[in-house]
């Protein structure tokens, strides 16, 4: 008999509006996350303690942990201080990203599975199967399970910096250039791309390319929330990182591992790469598109705008395939020189502000 269906690994509750954490405590009683209310709370040890104060009174039987600051040693150390509180049914990741990823990689190597609650946007982590942790040689990326629960109030959204909330748009937006970049490879070297993969990244991003609100409006928040758990979702999908991580990663990561101390956020730096990897692909119209809905949005299109000169990005684009042995990209395909790299730019910078 053939497989009719497969199995994919989605969350329970995915929970998008504003108010939603005055219900924090009915969506957490769901007995397929805590039959029992043994809950273990992954906080930071600053703004988390807030969180803390709001939220313990309705949670009598959980317990409180402040060690996710975004590093792999954090991850453990928060994993050994589960593991020596007794028994839960669940860990729950409140906060941003950073604690997100902490908890993600807390709740795998414990064995529990996670519910993330999250206070900005900045980027996929929220639903994605990947924690992004630093570690001594500079970020690691750890496969860990999906999160079972997703809780977005859009109320909290609107109080987070509004720079984390446009990150997220940068990294949803550059998911048209990895797809590409994954049907270049298909093209290329037979690579096998997952269909509803690739189509849940890509519509995910056509959604938010092509709205007309802005960071303050609810709908626009509600569409790129659930634009950023879709991204997440595809990775599991796939079972990896390729409908959302290509080549506009790729520079964002050598962005990480070249300037470790000026760096930008994730999504800046991949909506930028997106958009620079789309115009490489010569797709100039979605490029130009691209790079539109980014300015509008007040993201970076430049890396003078993000405080790089054209010499370190140059250099950034030339060692960006080194971040990915054996994923191919537009920057594989073309390996171009430095000497190309700055051509290619000046087309590019020339292109999108005609």
């Amino acid at each position: 008999m053939p497989v009719l269906t497969r199995l994919i690994p989605s969350p329970v509750v995915v929970d998008i509006r504003p108010g939603a954490l005055d219900d924090l405590a009915t969506i957490l009683s769901d007995q397929r996350i805590a039959p029992s209310g043994r809950l273990a709370f992954a906080i930071s040890a600053g703004s988390g303690q807030a969180l803390r104060d709001r939220f313990a009174p309705a949670f009598p039987e959980a317990d409180w942990f402040c060690d996710a600051d975004g590093t792999i040693d954090g991850a453990v150390r928060l994993a050994d201080s589960i593991k020596k509180g007794g028994h839960y049914d669940a860990v729950v990741g409140l906060g941003g990203g950073k604690v997100i990823d902490c908890a993600k990689y807390a709740a795998a190597r414990v064995g529990l599975p996670l519910v993330a609650v999250a206070t900005n946007l900045a980027n996929d982590g929220l639903c994605s199967p990947v924690a992004t942790l630093d570690n001594d040689a500079g970020r690691g990326s750890y496969g860990v399970p999906n999160p079972i629960g997703i809780v977005i109030d859009l109320d909290v959204i609107r109080e987070a910096p509004v720079r984390f909330v446009r990150a997220g748009i940068g990294d949803v937006i550059c998911k048209i250039s990895a797809v590409a970049d994954w049907e270049l490879s298909h093209r290329e070297n037979g690579e096998q791309v997952d269909g509803l993969a690739a189509a849940m990244a890509r519509q995910a991003a056509e959604a938010v390319l092509r709205h007309p609100g802005g960071v303050g409006e609810d709908t626009f928040l509600t569409t790129l929330s659930e634009a950023l758990v879709l991204c997440g979702i595809s990775m599991s999908v796939a079972g990896d990182s390729r409908p959302a991580s290509g080549a506009c990663h790729e520079i964002s990561h050598a962005f990480d591992l070249s300037f470790p101390k000026r760096s930008a956020l994730h999504g800046e730096q991949c909506g930028l790469g997106g958009a620079f990897a789309t115009f490489l692909r010569g797709d100039h119209e979605t490029a130009g598109h691209m790079a539109e809905v980014l300015h509008r949005h007040g993201l970076p299109v430049l890396p003078e705008e993000i405080g790089f000169s054209l010499d370190e990005f140059v250099q950034v684009v030339k060692f960006a395939p080194k971040t990915r042995p054996g994923r191919y990209t537009i920057l594989e395909h073309l390996d171009l020189s430095a000497d190309q790299i700055r051509d290619a730019y000046a087309d590019y910078a020339k292109a999108i502000g005609s």
